[in-house]
């Protein structure tokens, strides 16, 4: 195999290769030989039919076949031979083939540029500490124990108001006819809640145990049954009981109750569990503010095949003309999420950073902890799609570049409080402000494979 520089251009490398004819005939040999043993033909034992025969018969699909190998293992070695970083796939312009004849082709390659990274010392950036107010997790433990309160009978003479607990049969009809679903039994409503139907609640307080009530109701206009819809209906109700709820105590018991080992505990799982409420969105701020900086102190070459595939993959979904209309801004978002990729897998490759397949576990696994009960589904959604995985992967070795550049860098810590937070959060998240806050950056790494970092900056 020659490979020489036809032409080099800014990132644009054309080589030119030409592959011995000698190589080729004798591939081709060799294929013949393996479907000796494969082919059967009329009028030859199986293993039998002699090369001629079979290259005869498909010749020419036995020159495709190994010619397009040829092409895939040297463009790969002509690459490798020239030291080149290639930026997505290379294209192949086949000059001269065919049987007798050596194979030459001419290879167009976008490469890698050379990325110089300054000393990121002098950025600054805010991280966020969430205050969690005392008032607001006596609250929340309010509604914990709102949510979990029983309830005890009340006597046969005394009334349902606001906040009791009414069971009953019913059969419904519309027009004085009965529809698919019009009888209930043993329905439980905790009255005030309004959970049924709009305005059911209200009329069946003052209701008592054995009472027979009549209410007037109008079905949803989201009625699974379209005919349905929006249609008023009587109500014959059977009170079966009334129920008074019964005060829940907020102490070590009830913390137990919740899974914690006292009250003092449980309070601490609700802090942290609101925290992680606003963590994400304060740390992508954060986030931001460092990649911004990075952006905008360095200035990098880009290959214009990536720039054409990161448009194709954020205008997927997008009719013809909205992209025309946001066509300058899909370009500059573009550019910017291939610069920052590159930029950042170029500080992790100097500083060694890799993400391990046990670190892939691990998230998963923090990612089952998160979703009790959907433990199957998170596993088998990651069995079934290795891209999702390779997709978490990214993220991942984002984070860990990220958190290294935190290290780095001046960084202050504020301390803020849940409506500080929120102000904040809505300040950033303001439409038609900043159109690249929905930045995500894409990482090339290694000299054959693209990575792409998919976490999103919000």
């Amino acid at each position: 195999m020659k490979v020489e520089v036809k032409s080099k251009k800014g990132l644009r490398t054309i080589l030119s290769v030409i592959v011995d004819k000698k190589n080729i005939n004798t591939r081709i040999d060799e294929r013949l030989k393996e479907l000796q043993k494969e082919v059967a033909l009329k009028g030859f034992r199986p293993g039998k039919v002699p090369p001629a025969v079979i290259k005869n018969q498909f010749g020419k699909s036995i020159y495709g076949e190994v010619v397009d190998k040829i092409l895939r293992e040297t463009s790969m070695k002509a690459i490798d031979e020239k030291k080149l970083k290639i930026a997505g796939q290379p294209k192949i312009d086949l000059k001269q083939f065919g049987e007798g004849k050596d194979l030459n082709y001419e290879l167009q390659i976008d490469c890698l540029p050379n990325v110089t990274l300054k000393s990121f010392n002098k950025f600054k950036a805010t991280s966020f500490k969430l205050r969690v107010e005392d008032r607001i997790i006596e609250k929340k433990l309010k509604e914990i124990a709102n949510q979990n309160k029983k309830f005890e009978d009340k006597s046969s003479k005394d009334k349902a108001t606001n906040g009791d607990q009414v069971i009953f049969d019913y059969s419904a009809t519309i027009d004085g006819n009965k529809f698919d679903g019009s009888e209930g039994k043993g329905v439980q409503l905790e009255l005030g809640k309004d959970l049924f139907l709009k305005g059911f609640d209200n009329q069946l307080i003052g209701v008592k145990k054995d009472d027979l009530k009549i209410l007037d109701a109008t079905l949803p206009e989201n009625h699974p049954k379209k005919e349905l819809a929006n249609k008023k209906t009587k109500f014959e109700c059977k009170i079966l009981n009334v129920k008074k709820p019964i005060p829940v105590m907020i102490d070590d018991e009830f913390a137990k109750l919740m899974g914690a080992k006292d009250i003092k505990d449980l309070k601490s799982l609700i802090e942290k569990q609101i925290s992680s409420q606003y963590y994400q969105s304060l740390n992508s701020i954060t986030k931001k503010e460092i990649l911004d900086q990075i952006e905008k102190n360095h200035q990098v070459d880009l290959p214009q095949n990536l720039i054409d595939q990161e448009i194709l993959i954020m205008t997927q979904n997008l009719k013809p003309e909205e992209k025309e209309k946001h066509k300058s801004n899909n370009e500059k978002l573009a550019k910017s999420r291939i610069k920052l990729g590159l930029l950042l897998n170029e500080y992790g490759e100097k500083n060694n950073l890799k993400v391990s397949d046990e670190d892939v576990r691990s998230e998963i696994q923090k990612q089952i902890r998160g979703m009790p009960g959907q433990e199957k589904m998170i596993l088998e959604y990651y069995q079934k799609n290795p891209s999702a995985s390779q997709s978490l992967k990214g993220s991942l070795y984002e984070e860990k570049i990220i958190d290294l550049i935190k290290s780095k860098i001046n960084l202050s810590v504020k301390e803020i409080s849940i409506s500080e937070a929120e102000k904040i959060i809505s300040e950033f998240n303001k439409p038609n402000i900043d159109p690249e806050k929905s930045k995500t950056t894409s990482t090339i790494k290694g000299k054959k494979k693209q990575k792409k970092l998919v976490k999103s900056n919000q």
